[in-house]
């Protein structure tokens, strides 16, 4: 039966790895707070590889288990969520420490027209001993805050474990992380895909498992940034780059131009010599992440960029090659006029302040010219499979389509 068809509303999907102790509590108190709303609904256990009894523990306070091989958190999740039949899905742990007896606002929420609702556990109470002192005044708030400020996303705790969204559109988005990072996954793949998000209080209590927590802090804190980061190519190389890029040009060309006295200290052909390593940095920082953004697009991992759409463009290698050889011919153009002054001397020694004032721009210029070269031929490569069209293969070849019909 699929979810369109189904008469179940809620499906709750507990991804579950021994929690013998919490796991039938947790299927009761769903269970009995969705009945007394009036809900169809049904508890799905996400089993991963469970030895302590938890399967059975599950099956007989009603939930319905689903036996899942590969290990990790999203693993589990996105398996119970594939399998459940509801037209919604809350998610929570099965270690007793999310309201799962108070899932009415998160019904109200769906209700209303929103397609993914997040807990708030700042918004709800947090009770003493619940949540790590380095989670709930370090990790949490930093890790919200890149994520509201990379993909403006008005969420204010990021990493709740208890949300619920829209069943179909969650599978749409492609889910792919297997670890604890699944629950950055899922609402950055929301609020890309422009669904309407909503952020409801919900509280945390002390959970009740007798053994340490799956969650890593450091191992899974990193996960979720390195997510963060690699989703968005804008912060991760483009920021970066436009600041380096633009600071290391304006210093340069000032540079070029002769010393530069900041307060009593003298900025020579030193200063131009790291100002002009910025820029090589930053340049190709942004084409990092033009190229990133392109590929993630291309691949359906990220929606497309219309900032992007000039580069992403049939004729962006033409473009990106006249740049190219133009600053490769202006850093060779500075690099004979160097070579020239070095003969009218008779190739003898120099003066290295002024003959690095001309060398250090022309060896910038064929740095970046270069790069902008490769570049462009990168992103004509990812065009490559637009332009060439396959060639059928001959009638009667073992690889041509069978177009004989019945005899």
């Amino acid at each position: 039966m699929t979810a369109a068809h189904s008469t179940i509303e809620v499906s709750v999907v507990l991804p579950c790895l021994d929690e013998a102790r919490t796991v039938a509590t947790c299927v009761q108190k769903a269970s009995r707070a969705l009945a007394e709303l009036g809900v169809e609904h049904e508890v799905v256990v996400a089993d991963n590889g469970s030895t302590d009894g938890s399967r059975e523990l599950a099956a007989a306070a009603g939930a319905r288990v689903v036996e899942v091989e590969r290990r990790g958190y999203g693993a589990a999740l996105a398996a119970g969520i594939a399998d459940a039949r509801g037209r919604y899905v809350l998610m929570a742990d099965a270690d007793d420490s999310y309201a799962l007896d108070a899932v009415g606002p998160f019904v109200d929420a769906l209700r209303s027209g929103n397609d993914l609702v997040m807990g708030n556990r700042f918004a709800g109470h947090i009770e003493r001993g619940a949540m790590p002192p380095l989670h709930r005044y370090l990790g949490n708030p930093v890790l919200s805050f890149i994520g509201r400020l990379f993909f403006r996303i008005p969420v204010r705790d990021f990493h709740c474990g208890m949300r619920a969204f829209d069943r179909d559109k969650a599978l749409a988005l492609d889910l792919r992380a297997s670890g604890m990072e699944f629950a950055s996954e899922l609402v950055v793949k929301f609020a890309l895909a422009g669904h309407r998000l909503a952020e409801v209080p919900t509280d945390l209590r002390r959970d009740g498992r007798d053994r340490p927590p799956h969650l890593r802090s450091w191992r899974d804190g990193w996960r979720h940034l390195r997510f963060l980061l690699l989703f968005s190519p804008r912060w991760l190389f483009v920021y970066p780059g436009l600041l380096l890029s633009v600071v290391g040009l304006l210093l340069t060309a000032r540079l070029v131009a002769g010393p530069l006295d900041v307060g009593g200290a003298v900025m020579d052909v030193q200063s131009l010599l790291f100002a002009s390593a910025a820029v090589i940095v930053g340049v190709q920082a942004l084409l990092f992440g033009v190229l990133s953004r392109t590929y993630a697009a291309r691949r359906g991992m990220l929606p497309p960029s219309l900032r992007l759409q000039r580069v992403d463009h049939p004729q962006a290698l033409e473009w990106g090659v006249i740049t190219g050889v133009l600053l490769l011919v202006a850093g060779t153009t500075g690099a004979a006029v160097a070579v020239a002054r070095w003969a009218q001397g008779d190739f003898g020694p120099l003066e290295v302040t002024e003959a690095m004032r001309l060398a250090i721009p022309s060896a910038l210029c064929l740095s970046v010219g270069a790069e902008v070269l490769m570049a462009s031929f990168f992103i004509g490569l990812l065009h490559l499979d637009a332009e060439i069209a396959p060639v059928p293969a001959p009638a009667g070849s073992p690889t041509a389509p069978d177009t004989v019909g019945p005899r």
